[in-house]
This record gives C-alpha cells, structure tokens and sequence, in this order.
C-alpha cells in the first residue's frame, strides 16, 4: 500500500531578519480503488497485473488500484451487481462471465466463429463500429462505466479423455464460458461452473472431465495442462472478447489525467495479451510436450459451422442492436473471407 504523502512548505525569509509566517500545505490522500478480475492469480499475472504496476508506478501517489483475483472478493457471476453497488470500483471480464444485465452481454466471452484471429476483435471494436454499440448498452445502465474491450485467446477443449469425433463431446463435464458452453452444449458437451481457483482439483477428482475456457497458453501457464491428457486441436472461435468496467461514481472523481492514463495502460495491456497469447500458441501446439492433439475431421467439424449460422440468429434475435452485432460480424467475416491472404486462408 502506498504511504500516504505529506507536504510542509516552510517559510521563508522576508526582507533583513523578518519571518514569514509559515505555509502549510495538506495532502490529499489518494484514490484508493478495488479492481477485481475475472482470472485467478497465475493467469492474472500476465491479463492485468502489469498493467496494474505500471498505472500505481505512473500515478506517482495520486491514485492507487487495489487488484483483487478470481472470486476473492465476491463470485464472478456477481460482478456486475457488485461493480454497480460500488463494492468493486473496476471489474476485468467478459460480459457474459459477470452476468451483464445487458442485450450484448452474449458476445462477451467466446461467440462461436466470430473471429478466426485475435487481431479480428480489436479490428471489430475500433474500426467496425463496436466500440460504439458496447458504449451505447452500458449507457442504458445506471452505475457502470464500459471502458475498452480487447482479446484475449483462442476457446480449444482440453479433456482428460480423448474427443476425436463430435459424438465424443456427449457427456463430458467442462469448465467453460456461458456463451460457447451454450453452443456446445448441442453436442452434448455439459458446461459446469466451479470457482477458478478450484478448476484444477475438480479434473483430478473427476467432478470435471475438462476445460473449454482457454487456448494453449492459458492451459498450460495455469497448471490445466498438468491434468488434462488431451487438447483437441478444433477452435470454437479465434479470440476471447473481454472488457474494462468502472463504477460510475468512482470514475467520475477521477481527474482527466488518471482517466488518460488508466486507459493508456489499458491499451498497453491489450498489447501484452496480444502477443503473449499469439506467441504462446503457435510454441505450445508444437512443441508443448504435456497433452496429446486430436482433431475432429473436417467433414463432421463443417456441421459445427453450419451449425453457428443457426446460432448466430438466435442471438440475432434477443434484440435490434444483437440484431446489428451479428450483422457487423457476418460482413467483417465476408470481407475477410474475399480479400483471402494473409487475413484468410
């Protein structure tokens, strides 16, 4: 915790040997803030605590953000409620994790074949009119702030027994992210919600047959790979979509050059993602030694896609604006898809 800082201006002298009186200036404490994110603390060592350091080190005393991991101050789901009481100051996580009370929370997460890239999301975000939508739901909700969205990994399932067909999907227990389990749970896939922290154990004790949450990476900086025997090599989608979140009133007290700078660092943060994920998956599919690769074949894993189209409509359908974020992501796949290498292959 930083010391508070004091000040004390002393007088000085005035003309020969007259004392002035003294002038004492008062400090003003800092901004506290409680940040709370939606990863446990191995992952959370490379989603955010960097980005934390840099801003409390750049503050220079001003403000400083208290990062709290999975769970430790109140369940993920409860997120959002606890970010608009003013319990939480800040929340790191997706949209559908936190239980976003809004239309589009369904695309926070993984939505099943929305992007083939990590690049995509941002691209989506800044240049295909998301920012916008995002900005526009939070704006209907009283006491959050929605500040930036930015990608995270890829969604691979990793089991403890091997899925080498759609069929064996049936059954299996996974630790996963509302939207993708919901897909996957057509294929008989059951999605399971347990504390992050406990993920680990409840694989090994057999509560979970595995994970559909992250890509190599994650997996194996987070010790799943240690438990899980098989990755299946069949992404559901190209990029974790998460997001940054203020209460409104905690941000509204904060000065326009710590507002700049936390979305600096933001920004910066997105940037480490980026290339720590994208550099992580292409080593660990190779040269990662911990759990064997399989692969659905192509004509059953077509079905799958097939399949997202319907999906895609039924999210389409919740409201207007889903209704405008299915479009925006059918015309950037289109795009993508025509314009072919190196965007498509």
């Amino acid at each position: 915790m930083t010391t508070r800082r004091k000040f004390l201006t002393s007088a000085g002298v005035v003309g020969a040997g007259a004392l002035a009186a003294p002038a004492v200036v008062k400090a003003q404490a800092p901004i506290k803030w409680r940040l709370q994110t939606y990863s446990g603390a191995p992952l959370g060592a490379h989603v955010i605590l960097p980005q934390i350091e840099a801003f409390n080190k750049a503050a220079n005393g001003e403000m400083e953000i208290e990062l709290y991991y999975a769970d430790q101050l109140v369940p993920t789901n409860e997120l959002f409620r606890a970010l608009q009481s003013g319990t939480l100051d800040a929340v790191q996580s997706d949209d559908a994790t936190m239980a976003s009370p809004v239309d589009i929370s369904v695309f926070g997460g993984y939505f099943p074949f929305s992007t083939r890239y990590s690049l995509d999301l941002p691209v989506l975000f800044d240049r295909y009119g998301l920012n916008e939508v995002w900005a526009e739901a939070y704006g209907e909700v009283e006491g959050v702030e929605w500040l930036s969205a930015g990608a995270w990994d890829p969604c691979h399932i990793f089991t403890k027994e091997p899925i080498n067909s759609l069929a064996d999907m049936a059954g299996k227990r996974v630790f996963g992210v509302p939207t993708a389990g919901r897909f996957l749970a057509r294929y008989g896939l059951i999605p399971v919600t347990v504390p992050w922290e406990d993920v680990e154990v409840a694989i090994q004790t057999g509560e979970l047959d595995g994970v559909a949450w992250c890509g190599f990476t994650e997996a194996y900086e987070v010790g799943w790979a240690d438990v899980c025997n098989y990755a299946l090599l069949n992404n559901v989608t190209g990029a974790w979509c998460g997001s940054y979140f203020a209460n409104s009133e905690s941000w509204a007290k904060v000065p326009d050059h710590l507002k700049e700078l936390f979305l600096v660092t933001i920004d910066q943060s997105h940037y480490y993602r980026q290339v720590w994920y994208w550099g992580g998956e292409a080593d660990l599919r190779v040269n990662g030694k911990k759990m064997e690769l399989t692969t659905i074949p192509q004509e059953e894993w077509n079905q799958v896609v097939k399949d997202a189209e319907e999906f895609w409509e039924e999210l389409a359908s919740i409201s207007d604006r889903s209704a405008k974020v299915v479009q925006t992501f059918k015309d950037y796949n289109a795009l993508m898809e025509k314009v072919g290498y190196p965007y498509r292959y």
